[in-house]
């Protein structure tokens, strides 16, 4: 059971590796553009880690459909998911809470 979730986190990690290459290298090409804090990708970074591919992922495009030239724009952060199985690394990769 535990490899199997270990396994199904697999494509969480490929997706927050991707959005911390975009944050490193072409995030920074367009400067602070984003009318909301956190930024979109920080926003799509943390709802991908917390929430998952597909949740994160929705919640994600729902946030960049928000963004454009006429968002009054704010705070928006992601909510927290309760009780979650796993945590974030140092890299902010997602792995399994150790066995207590």
């Amino acid at each position: 059971m535990r490899i199997v979730r270990g396994i199904a986190l697999l494509p969480r990690n490929i997706i927050i590796a991707l959005l911390r290459v975009y944050r490193a290298i072409i995030s920074p090409l367009y400067g602070d553009v984003c009318r909301y804090y956190p930024s979109c990708s920080a926003y799509g970074l943390t709802a991908v880690q917390e929430h998952g591919v597909l949740k994160g992922g929705w919640m994600t495009a729902r946030r960049l459909a928000r963004c454009h030239p006429w968002a009054a724009g704010g705070i928006d952060d992601v909510p927290p998911h309760e009780h979650s199985p796993y945590r974030r690394s140092r890299f902010g990769f997602m792995v399994l809470e150790r066995k207590g």
